[in-house]
């Protein structure tokens, strides 16, 4: 089994653990994998990579994905969302209107300081382990890219925010700095991811529901990820052995140097490739 699936993460369960769900399902020695974690207390869509897809975890994880986040107002944590301890407190309501104020300020290429308690390394060690022996390291700030932000709804006073970004976003700051610009203190409180490229919530497998007939019945082609790239076909170009054993393929379109493409023979899809000079060399091989 080849492709890839969309499960909805539950809260509480570690993206790592939703690859081991999977993987119990399948064949043993099926290679899985997950293309964009979530921290453990969100939920919502995990892009889960079978066999061969695998092969193409680079062209999955640098895609636009959406986000509800909570914004709680009033404090500030360690973690930067409410399961971390209080470090600060400030004014506990805010308005919506002075909220969709602020919001402009934030979308475009923004800079954020990722949180301690983050997956990043410095080295070597991940920030999470690092924070968690009580040490703090200055840390640089990243430019990561907001397409949209809006609220969707308020409860109780707190702001429900829907957010499309690109990868290396972090929610939890995102609301921590939203406090900032109002002079105040808020934190995240709930997380759902709702899309993560071509990978919708709507579409999703529950954890509950896994099993090898439905993964079988539910696994995704493994070109979908890649259908923002232009297609080649190279039938007749090259033997199906010399294919297979990832030769080369003579560049007969109008492909720029170090453009990846999608390569295809027979309507097969082979795998991911750029233009070096007058070749097609094969990034990403996906025949056996």
């Amino acid at each position: 089994m080849n492709g890839f699936l969309s499960v909805l993460k539950p809260p509480g369960v570690s993206s790592g653990a939703v690859v081991g769900m999977v993987k119990r399902c399948l064949p043993k020695g099926t290679r899985v994998g997950h293309a964009g974690t979530l921290d453990p207390a969100a939920a919502g869509v995990l892009p889960v990579m079978v066999g061969r897809a695998t092969r193409l975890f680079e062209y999955t994880t640098d895609k636009t994905k959406t986000y509800i986040a909570e914004l709680v107002p009033g404090i500030e944590t360690d973690t930067q969302d409410t399961t971390g301890t209080i470090t600060s407190r400030g004014r506990s309501e805010f308005k919506q209107e002075e909220i969709e104020a602020v919001l402009p300020s934030f979308i475009g290429l923004i800079d954020q300081i990722p949180p301690m308690y983050s997956a990043l390394k410095r080295d070597g060690q991940r920030l999470y382990e690092l924070a968690r022996k009580g040490e703090v390291l200055e840390l640089e700030a990243r430019g990561v890219q907001i397409e949209r932000i809006q609220v969707l709804y308020r409860e109780n006073n707190h702001f429900f925010l829907e957010v499309t970004c690109g990868r290396g976003t972090y929610m939890r700051t995102l609301c921590h700095d939203i406090g900032r610009a109002l002079g105040s203190c808020a934190c995240m409180g709930m997380l759902i991811r709702t899309q993560a490229g071509p990978f919708a919530i709507s579409d999703c497998l529950s954890v509950e529901s896994l099993n090898a007939d439905r993964i079988q019945q539910a696994v995704l082609p493994l070109d979908l990820p890649v259908l923002g790239f232009k297609a080649v076909d190279v039938t007749g170009r090259i033997s199906e052995k010399h294919l297979r054993a990832g030769m080369p393929v003579p560049c007969e379109d109008d492909i720029s140097e170090n453009e990846p493409v999608r390569l295809y023979w027979q309507g097969l899809f082979c795998g991911m490739a750029r233009r070096k000079g007058e070749k097609l060399t094969f990034d990403c091989m996906l025949l056996e």
